[in-house]
């Protein structure tokens, strides 16, 4: 027993058995018998081969058959892995050809892209550099006027500037069209400089239109502008020769025009003694004497100031067709100065147009031009006005001046501005100026005691309110400082005077009435002549003879104070009758001189 545990020991510690083998561990916990055991197990085995090998036998065929399948099997599963790997071959050059046909549509669009890009300009550059029949027809055979000519000599000057800027840049292929093109631009500015020298010398015709030539050249500027592109010594020369032509033609055309219509003029004019202060000749003269009737009023305006509104833009005097009328020198003026405003506007505006200049060179042309008929007229209204002693004719000319630099201005023609200057500051106003002065000495000069004793309103205080009166209606819309001081410097000399010939009567009551007729004549006078719009500058300009009349009248009833009631009325109503009789019956709207007695 002893030695049997020991063996089981021993054999339970082999390292053939495990303990974690549980079938092992149960034969050992049972304490039997291994060799027993194992012979055991090895008839099992035994039988269990056999059986297995019966087993086996019996389903060898099906094994066969089954080993058959397996093969088959695997040589389908060879042939399908040999066609994938053909499969992924193949797909591995159709992507290789995918990226290869990816690339050439990259590069196939760029040089689409670019060949879209380079088309329209290099259709342009063969239209450009070609020269087709139909401009070699048009330039050879047209004429310049014909809208055909004009059209392909467009063109031919496109072309011209092409073939200069590329022929910076050296291309080759403006070599092979150079020539013709410049047989074609000889032969075009041939006719076109003979075209224009003809249109020009219509100009210097008699009795000829100028603006029909004019707007026959606007018509066809094309051509000036293709000479200035091109042949700038052409474009020069007609330039010149139109500058030249046209100077010539308004030198004579005003010249003539002038001469001819100063003839207009009244025959008798004022002269230096027809100044406010000189006693009035004409009463020794007949009525109807003819060269009274035609004669300027010195001081009254009458229906003159119409020349600054209505007459402003009326036609001018044609002197063959006025040849028995006579007009005042400011008609005359007007005449000529809207003939030169006319002329001069659609001069500018044309040689800005056809010339192609404008500010300083367009005004350069233009002094060109019309320098020899400023000049001209200039001296003759300077030789005019430096014997001319009608200040209210010298007036209206200055007032006329103003309004026709306004039209120019309206019709954006600045070129006559020096012109007006010279005309109102150095010619009109330092006359008028002057003339003003001349009335005002004569007044000084003036010697009361020569004139009779009259209690009626003196002809020197009626002339100055007319007078005074005419300026302000003419200025009202163009006050200027100078003339409102000489009418002030005229006013008070005025006033001296009547103050001193009041002086002259002896008796107090004598020289009020004086006073009052002559004060009241002015401002009736005044107030009848001036516009409802400029009556408050009156009254401003006149506030001292209202203050005056005042106490002229204040002092006049107190001297009166022993006439009875009733006289008076009779007095004032016999005076108010003939003051109505003589308004209703005078020529114009100004009091009578009929004395207030």
């Amino acid at each position: 027993m002893m030695n049997n545990n020991k063996y089981i020991q021993v054999a339970g510690s082999s390292t053939g058995v495990t303990s974690s083998d549980k079938v092992v561990q149960d034969i050992l916990n049972t304490f039997t018998d291994l060799r027993h055991y194992s012979r055991e197990i090895e008839n099992e085995l035994r039988f269990t081969e056999n059986q297995s090998i019966k087993v086996y036998m019996k389903e060898s065929e099906n094994i066969a058959s089954l080993h058959n399948q397996i093969t088959a099997c695997d040589e389908i599963l060879e042939r399908m892995e040999n066609m994938l790997l053909d499969f992924q071959n193949d797909l591995g050059s159709i992507s290789s050809e995918i990226l290869t046909l990816q690339r050439k549509s990259i590069s196939m669009s760029q040089e689409l892209a670019n060949r879209q890009a380079i088309r329209g300009q290099l259709s342009q550059f063969i239209d450009d550099i070609s020269v087709p029949e139909n401009l070699i027809l048009a330039i050879m055979d047209l004429p310049v006027t014909d809208k055909e000519f004009l059209s392909q000599l467009q063109l031919l000057n496109h072309k011209l500037s092409f073939i200069k800027e590329q022929s910076f840049k050296e291309t080759k292929s403006c070599g092979d069209i150079r020539e013709i093109l410049e047989k074609l631009k000889i032969k075009s500015m041939s006719k076109i400089r003979a075209y224009l020298l003809e249109q020009v010398s219509k100009f210097k015709k008699p009795m000829a239109n100028y603006q029909i030539p004019q707007n026959n050249l606007l018509k066809h500027k094309g051509h000036y502008e293709f000479l200035l592109s091109n042949e700038r010594n052409i474009a020069e020369e007609i330039r010149n020769e139109y500058v030249d032509t046209m100077s010539k033609i308004y030198y004579s055309y005003f010249k003539s025009y002038e001469s001819r219509v100063m003839k207009l003029q009244y025959e008798e004019t004022t002269s230096k003694d027809d100044l406010m202060g000189i006693e009035d000749t004409a009463n020794t003269r007949g009525l109807f004497n003819k060269s009274l009737k035609q004669k300027a009023t010195v001081f009254t305006i009458g229906n003159r100031g119409n020349i600054l509104n209505q007459e402003l833009e009326a036609p001018i005097i044609v002197p063959h067709a006025q040849t028995k009328n006579r007009y005042p020198f400011e008609g005359l003026f007007r005449s000529v100065q809207y003939a030169l405003v006319d002329n001069a506007c659609r001069e500018y505006l044309f040689i800005c147009e056809y010339f192609m200049v404008k500010d300083q060179a367009a005004m350069n042309l233009f002094n060109q031009i019309m320098e020899k008929t400023l000049t001209l007229l200039q001296k003759n209204i300077e030789s005019y006005v430096s014997s001319c002693y009608d200040s209210i004719a010298i007036f209206l000319c200055f007032h006329l001046v103003l309004r026709y630099k306004i039209m120019c201005h309206k019709r954006c023609v600045p070129a006559l501005d020096n012109y007006w200057e010279h005309m109102e500051k150095e010619v009109l106003l330092p006359r008028f100026e002057q003339i003003v002065r001349l009335n005002i000495q004569s007044i000084k000069d003036c010697d009361v005691t020569r004139f009779n004793l009259e209690l009626g309103p003196h002809y020197i205080a009626r002339r100055y309110a007319e007078f005074s009166a005419a300026l302000v209606s003419i200025s009202e819309n163009f006050p200027n400082e100078l003339v409102s001081s000489l009418l002030a410097e005229l006013q008070d000399e005025v006033e001296m005077f009547i103050f001193r010939m009041a002086g002259v009567f002896p008796e107090r009551k004598d020289q009020l009435i004086f006073l009052i007729n002559n004060y009241d004549m002015i401002l009736a006078i005044i107030m009848e002549r001036t516009r409802d719009n400029s009556k408050e500058d009156e009254k401003g300009y006149e506030g001292r003879r209202f203050d005056d009349i005042g106490e002229v009248k204040e002092k006049t009833m107190e001297e009166l104070s022993d006439i009875s009631k009733e006289d008076f009325k009779k007095c004032s109503e016999q005076w108010k009758h003939r003051w109505d009789n003589c308004i209703s019956c005078s020529g114009h709207r100004g009091v009578s001189s009929t004395p207030l007695r």
